[in-house]
């Protein structure tokens, strides 16, 4: 999961039914109509303007957000929540310098706004600046205890700065907001209580790849209690039984069995008390089918005539995008930054080594393996994947995956295979702040951008580094 922004609407001054109470219900497209109708007849209220504003930076319109919001203070400057709203655009543009004056014009004006502390102290997690991000956490939280958007960016600080015991603990209060109230489980939530002669229901939270990378605490789990289910979406049953045969799993799409208790994986490390030293699992906790695994060994051979290959190429795999989440703001907005375009990695191909390089992309990009850059010898076998097995099988027989921040980085890494990470500047706080290795994978190197936005760098030096493991492979003259 990923940091929140919380924009500010007053509601003061206006009926239950108003825009700004729509707005405060995430009705968003009822409150944007409502701001419209409000903003024909008075144009020039500030204060509408500044909610305004907001509401378009929860719905992603940020170039609009800008124009409304400069409007906004252009009228009336001494607005805290107007550049509040505008910090929050100008953060999510990823104008960093300005957004930090946006905030700071604001606490000026109201040096107890809560939301320009917490959003202001996120900017600098972002910088990796985190000792300092967290006393503006702490004081925004001490302001606003009770807010969910303070409190879940104070965890990702400590997370992303390694203080898992209390960064866990923290990170308990996502629970509080609507779009993540425990799934609707009804029986408590397991906090790493002995539980002899009853049933612990572990559940999928997140992504894929938050799945992948936290079910190694399962059977940690499964040691203090007497029975564990584990709940968990259908593409990856057959990887999850493969790599934990002892463990009973069964898919979402099924009548959940009965249980006593219930805890979403996410959770697990908190329930566990695990810290930076005690992470299971680091070497390698997944588990490839060695049929499948064989069959691509055996499809190599094909490749190699098919491409032109040299005898014995280094086979490297290719992830360029993760799964874009329009249902949610925060981890679609984390997945433009961490994704890019298979043309980025087209410095890739530049090397005199002999390299067949296979494309691991499933999803909306997938089609551009169909038109790899100019020199890059890319097979694409994705339409042979159904599942997260077929995928690890086919990386278990790889020599090398690079990728982007997905799930299939956790697999590669879960798998013990070496990975190439290109991280986003703002690098997820699983990662921790400035590393380039990972506790959570031995196998595991990050590549992270060293400004917003911008792949030049870690490109400049995967390609430097992918040049040196392949030497031995060079290609023989022509």
């Amino acid at each position: 999961m990923s940091q929140t922004v919380g924009s500010s609407a007053e509601q003061a001054l206006h009926p239950e039914d108003s825009a700004e109470a729509l707005q405060l219900a995430g009705r968003l497209h009822e409150a944007a109509a409502a701001y419209q109708i409000r903003l024909a007849s008075t144009p020039n209220d500030p204060r509408t303007l500044s909610n305004y504003g907001g509401l378009l930076n929860a719905s992603s319109r940020f170039d609009d957000a800008y124009i409304v919001l400069t409007r906004s203070i252009a009228l009336d400057p001494t607005q805290p929540d107007a550049w509040s709203n505008l910090g929050n655009t100008l953060l999510h543009q990823a104008r960093y310098d300005d957004a930090i004056a946006a905030y700071r014009n604001c606490l000026q004006r109201n040096p107890a706004h809560a939301l320009a502390l917490s959003n202001l102290g996120l900017l600098l997690d972002h910088r990796g600046a985190h000792e300092l991000a967290q006393k503006l956490h702490q004081v925004a939280i001490q302001l606003t205890p009770d807010n969910v958007h303070t409190r879940t960016n104070y965890a990702i600080s400590l997370l992303a700065q390694g203080d898992y015991l209390a960064g866990f603990r923290e990170y308990e209060w996502r629970w509080t907001t609507h779009s993540s109230r425990s799934y609707g489980m009804t029986v408590p939530q397991w906090k790493g209580e002995d539980f002899p002669g009853r049933t612990l229901m572990i559940h999928t939270e997140g992504g894929f790849g938050d799945m992948i990378q936290f079910s190694r605490f399962i059977p940690l789990a499964a040691q203090r209690g007497g029975h564990v289910i584990v709940r968990a979406r259908k593409e990856l049953l057959t990887l999850l039984r493969q790599s934990f045969p002892e463990q009973q799993f069964f898919s979402e799409d099924d009548v959940v069995p009965p249980h006593d208790l219930q805890c979403p994986v996410l959770s697990l490390p908190f329930a566990l008390g695990t810290t930076l030293t005690t992470i299971p699992g680091a070497g390698g906790f997944l588990h490839a089918d060695a049929q499948k695994t064989s069959f691509w060994h055996q499809m190599f051979h094909q490749d190699d005539a098919a491409n032109g290959a040299c005898p014995d190429p280094l086979r490297v795999g290719l992830v360029w995008a993760g799964a874009p989440h329009p249902e949610i703001q925060a981890a679609e907005l984390a997945d433009r930054r961490r994704s890019t375009d298979l043309a980025t990695f087209a410095p890739l191909a530049r090397t005199d080594a002999n390299i067949l390089f296979y494309s691991l992309q499933i999803g909306e990009k997938s089609w551009q393996a169909r038109t790899p850059p100019t020199g890059m010898h890319l097979v694409d076998h994705t339409p042979l994947l159904h599942d997260f097995s077929d995928t690890a099988a086919l990386v278990n027989a790889l020599d090398l995956v690079i990728a982007v921040d997905t799930s299939t980085a956790h697999v590669a890494a879960g798998l013990g295979k070496p990975v190439w990470m290109l991280s986003r500047y703002d690098q997820c706080w699983r990662w921790l702040s400035g590393r380039t290795d990972s506790p959570w994978y031995d196998s595991l190197r990050i590549y992270q951008q060293a400004a917003p936005l911008d792949w030049s760098d870690p490109i400049r030096h995967i390609v430097a580094d992918l040049q040196v493991l392949a030497t031995p492979r060079r290609r023989p003259p022509a």
